[in-house]
């Protein structure tokens, strides 16, 4: 509370969209912090104004400068001319080595297709807080992995009652990143103000509730910045509900951008794109007679068709085996149609030698996919435009 008003006395304005972001004056004099608990993010394109800032608090509560950001919360940030790379490399052989995994035997995949995860299978562990701790590091982990998003999402419904066959299943997630682990995201300095988004939903994939499964992913241009894979609130009846749910998601998700982005001095003057496989679903937020087919449906779902009257966003039909994206939020895939949905989320590797550094670990040494988000998205865009 006493860096907030100290804060707020020098200038700056706390962010609506997030209460832990301050932002000062405009255009090159433009200055962002980012507060988490006691540690401090400053941003500016004026390293005067920066200097200025770290003074102040220096003088009010004594910080300690570590200089260009590096590392931040177990985050492992690298910069070149091209953009930001940030990684959890030290963070996973850590959680490797910690768990007895540093010596293992990688997997492709994060998750098998041959079974969903339930209660009912397996034997209830004795120890279940072993199971907790490794499911909390890999939600952590997930930060700068999407890929395994959707595996740790299923994990972490068994925290209360979690049976061995859940733990395999964990551990087949970290024989996952053992392949791989300074793999992370790129954040391209290249990226115009265009906004993407994917959307899908596996319908009553939960055996336990019969509940939806929802599964999104938010491009600035072709950088991922934004991925969530989460079960839906309530039991639906029918796939295209379900894929309308998780078009309202999308829009919340994309809303919640722009008005982080407004924060940051950064106006979006054309429409998002939120692309979604499922035609029906599209036409429930365009249409509004198809009353008796949604009548069931919360209000706050239909908040699709505001966003669209508004246009901060335009939908866009894709095809589900090719170009949804968000359809590894969603399933566990096989071996290549994951590897070539990972790849167009824009994954890398920075220590492999076909990202400019030599791997200096024998589990790096994997080649990483190619980034092929531009040739997917670009494709989509002519089609649009066609």
């Amino acid at each position: 509370m006493n860096l907030t008003q100290e804060l707020l006395s020098m200038g700056f304005k706390q962010a609506v969209s997030d209460s832990s972001l301050f932002t000062k004056g405009k255009g090159n004099d433009f200055v962002a912090l980012l507060v988490y608990v006691d540690d401090v993010v400053i941003a500016s394109p004026c390293i005067d104004q920066v200097q200025v800032v770290k003074q102040h608090l220096d003088d009010v509560f004594h910080i300690k400068d570590l200089g260009p950001l590096n590392f931040f919360l177990g985050l492992e940030v690298a910069r070149s001319s091209k953009g930001i790379s940030v990684t959890q490399r030290k963070y996973t052989l850590e959680l490797l080595e910690e768990t007895g995994f540093l010596e293992c035997t990688p997997a492709k995949t994060p998750m098998a297709t041959s079974s969903r995860l339930n209660r009912t299978t397996g034997n209830t562990l004795e120890n279940i807080t072993q199971y907790r701790r490794l499911v909390g590091k890999l939600l952590y982990l997930t930060i700068t992995r999407p890929d395994i998003c959707y595996a740790t999402q299923q994990l972490s419904q068994f925290l209360d009652c979690p049976t061995d066959e859940h733990l395999q299943a964990a551990h087949r997630v970290l024989r996952y990143v053992k392949a791989a682990p300074g793999q992370g995201l790129f954040f391209s300095a290249s990226s115009y103000l265009l906004i993407k988004g994917f959307s899908d939903s596996d319908w009553a994939a939960c055996p336990d509730t019969r509940r939806t499964v929802t599964g999104l992913c938010i491009f600035l241009n072709n950088t991922l910045v934004s991925w969530k894979s989460m079960k839906q609130h309530t039991i639906s009846r029918s796939s295209s509900e379900v894929e309308y749910r998780a078009l309202a998601s999308a829009a919340c998700e994309i809303q919640w951008l722009v008005y982080l982005l407004q924060d940051l001095e950064v106006n979006i003057d054309s429409p998002a794109m939120l692309y979604c496989d499922s035609k029906s679903g599209i036409a429930i937020a365009e249409n509004p007679v198809f009353h008796e087919r949604t009548k069931h449906i919360e209000i706050d779902c239909h908040l699709v068709r505001q966003k669209l009257q508004r246009q901060l966003l335009r939908l866009l039909h894709v095809t589900t085996t090719t170009n949804q994206l968000a359809d590894v939020f969603t399933k566990p895939l096989v071996v290549n149609p994951f590897s070539s949905f990972i790849s167009k989320l824009g994954l890398h590797c920075l220590y492999t030698p076909a990202c400019g550094r030599v791997s200096t670990d024998a589990q790096s040494s994997a080649k990483p996919p190619s980034n092929t988000t531009d040739k997917t998205i670009s494709k989509l865009t002519s089609e649009l435009s066609n």
